[in-house]
């Protein structure tokens, strides 16, 4: 077997694996997130508002003594705004070894898909913000659209995060 043989197997490999992504609707839609990512999840709590934060920055909270920046994912999603009711949920996702907690309508499942099952992003001719979809893929007969964690919130965004997170302390 050449380098380029071995490379391919790897490859395929890699395609056939197997993760488990943590489900979750926001508005119709589902998405989801590895499971490897998310630290836990928890009903809503009491948000501290941060002034002159980011948009889709909600603002605060504090998780057993440690200071974690939420984010609407409506918002982030630009989305229209909805009452928080029972089934809302904050997501704790680690984002470039950053905790965040992500603001869904409501978790669902957690699913198995094999990556060859993920397809790839579709390319929009209109400006449409997808770097951080990293595919999508079918289970039973919903459509489930696959994030890539540490590209929701860019780097000039996770540097405002921060800066918000240390004027709230």
């Amino acid at each position: 077997m050449n380098a380029t043989q071995k490379k391919e197997a790897m490859r395929e490999n890699e395609r056939s694996a197997v993760k488990q992504y943590v489900t979750f609707m926001i508005g119709n839609e589902y998405y989801g997130v590895e499971v490897l990512k998310v630290q836990e999840i928890i009903g809503m709590t009491q948000i501290v508002y941060v002034p002159n934060s980011a948009d889709f920055m909600k603002g605060v909270i504090n998780l057993r003594g440690t200071v974690v920046p939420v984010v609407d994912m409506r918002k982030r999603f630009r989305m229209p705004e909805r009452e928080y009711d029972m089934f809302t949920v904050i997501i704790i996702v680690e984002v470039k070894n950053r905790m965040i907690g992500m603001i869904v309508d409501s978790v669902s499942d957690v699913v198995e898909m094999e990556e060859s099952e993920i397809q790839e992003t579709p390319h929009f001719a209109v400006k449409i913000e997808t770097d951080y979809i990293r595919g999508m893929g079918q289970v039973d007969d919903k459509l489930v659209i696959i994030l890539d964690i540490d590209k929701i919130l860019s780097a000039s965004d996770l540097e405002k995060m921060n800066q918000d997170v240390e004027e709230a302390k």
